[in-house]
């Protein structure tokens, strides 16, 4: 495999955009997620010399852990979960400057010892420093975080400068409308808009970032984008994995709530907008929170525009599992979606009549993240009614996961004397083209903040946005519980229900 620095299509690719001296504070120090994403992303950061030369790490968390002891769980997360291995003159460079702080977090004193902390870094520094507060913890503590970051004053911490405190809070985002209302109250209270990146890690990933360059950046594609052209799009976010161990979790969430509102509505939106005037960060999310506004209500009810449904037992990987109501800690009168699909209209001039198709689910076939756009079939004037002309609608696939990249399907002629015809596909790799070891999207998002680019990020009303169309279909669940409620085998690519959506249009779902 070739050296991803050495390899000639990354010659002259610039990899640094200057981040000022930062202090990361990691709110959930003890969590999964900073184990898996956050050291590792950081170590990265540093491996490819993109942190700022004064950087410090605190991890702030309730359980009381000494500096020494707390660096060496970072190192062994690095170790296991790290894209690159452990490299210790690359690690000494964040060990050296990473400390912990134990503290309740509605403890306001603790704050107070954290603003301390930060003015002596700044003091060892010999230079003023910008803070970036990552929330990495549960939701029910969303609220004293952040009360307490702007009582204590680390909120205000040289606001209007360019090192202005900034705040990163983890999804889920709310619960529905009015709590991501109320949450957006309360960081409003505290913080200008323009410190807060609500994060979707989605975003981060090359492929979703390599939406608007293939959109807006190829002149072949943009003048077919449009319901001239486009027959249906169709969004697939599944997963071959059960609930595991996060029953307790998923029940209070459901595939609605874990993956459809933010993920794939994200992935819609980058999908379905419109050109922004500019590549400025609000440019580009004021037309995706425009483009969530033009959708149509859903009308939720039995032969509406969703579909819900439970994975029973089945094969996965070849090996038997169970299904969603034996699964450890669900009641067996669980009424929690694990597979959620969507039929969108999107009114506007571009879109009308286009639907959008959406699905995700648990304990499906693969794996797999696409977005497909399959355009209109040409006139059947020439290549229709014999036998060999097998002809497929043109369609361009992008991978967002696991194999990053994008296919387009073409009809080409099969060599002979004969005119027959087959579906061929054309593909691209990231892997093959730019190397195997592409950033992790955690990597960009962290740089992109201490940056202060907002552009990968989630603003206040594009939340209210998304809630606004999904709340009225949980209400409507939550009332009718298991009715309704279909079923798929594990392993399998849903059930009939989502096949009802597309059905009636004469569309049928992928099986990327």
């Amino acid at each position: 495999m070739p050296d991803p620095q050495r390899h000639p299509f990354l010659q002259g690719l610039s990899k640094h955009r200057g981040a000022p001296p930062t202090v990361i504070v990691i709110f959930g120090a003890s969590g999964d997620l900073t184990a898996r994403k956050l050291i590792p992303a950081i170590y990265n950061l540093s491996h490819d010399n993109l942190l700022p030369p004064d950087f410090y790490l605190i991890g702030f968390g309730r359980k009381p852990v000494p500096d020494e002891e707390f660096r060496g769980h970072a190192g062994a997360a690095i170790r296991e979960f790290s894209r690159r291995d452990l490299q210790p003159e690359v690690w000494s460079r964040v060990a050296r400057n990473t400390f912990y702080l134990a503290g309740g977090y509605e403890e306001r004193a603790a704050y107070d010892r954290l603003h301390a902390l930060i003015q002596k870094l700044e003091t060892q520094a010999g230079r003023e420093l910008q803070s970036l507060f990552y929330v990495s913890t549960p939701p029910s503590v969303f609220r004293p975080i952040i009360e307490n970051l702007g009582a204590a004053g680390l909120a205000s911490r040289h606001l209007g400068t360019p090192i202005q405190s900034k705040v990163i809070i983890e999804k889920p985002f709310g619960r529905d409308l009015a709590s991501a209302r109320e949450l957006n109250r309360v960081i409003a209270g505290v913080f200008q808009e323009s410190q807060v990146f609500r994060i979707d890690h989605y975003l981060g990933k090359e492929t979703v970032q390599d939406l608007l360059v293939q959109r807006f950046a190829n002149a072949i594609f943009e003048p077919l984008w449009n319901r001239n052209y486009v027959e249906c799009v169709q969004i697939t976010v599944a997963e071959e994995v059960g609930v595991g161990t996060r029953g307790g979790y998923y029940e209070q969430s459901g595939c609605l709530r874990d993956m459809i509102q933010n993920h794939t509505m994200q992935l819609l939106a980058l999908t379905a907008m419109e050109p922004p005037v500019s590549l400025d960060p609000e440019a580009i999310r004021d037309e995706k929170v425009k483009l969530l506004k033009a959708i149509q209500p859903l009308a939720p009810g039995d032969g509406g525009d969703v579909a819900r449904a439970q994975y029973a037992a089945g094969l996965a990987g070849g090996q038997p599992v169970p299904g969603y109501l034996e699964e450890a800690g669900i009641s067996p009168r669980s009424a929690t979606e694990t597979f959620a699909a969507l039929r969108i209209a999107i009114n506007n001039w571009r879109w009308e009549g286009v639907p959008f198709y959406l699905r995700s689910g648990k304990r499906m076939a693969r794996r797999v993240t696409e977005i497909a756009i399959q355009f209109k079939c040409p006139p059947g004037t020439l290549f229709a009614g014999a036998e060999q002309y097998n002809l497929a609608a043109n369609t361009l696939a992008f991978q967002i996961q696991p194999d990053e990249g994008s296919t387009v399907l073409l009809n080409a002629k099969i060599p002979g004397l004969e005119t027959r015809t087959q579906p061929v596909k054309m593909h691209f790799r990231y892997a093959t083209t730019f190397g195997s070891n592409t950033p992790e999207a955690y990597e960009r998002l962290v740089l992109d903040a201490m940056i202060g680019d907002g552009t990968l990020f989630i603003r206040g009303d594009e939340t209210e946005a998304s809630w606004r169309l999904i709340t009225p279909v949980l209400e409507h669940w939550q009332e009718r519980q298991r009715e309704g409620l279909d079923a798929y085998p594990a392993g399998s690519w849903g059930p009939k229900a989502a096949e009802a959506l597309v059905a009636p249009r004469g569309h049928e779902w992928r099986k990327p």
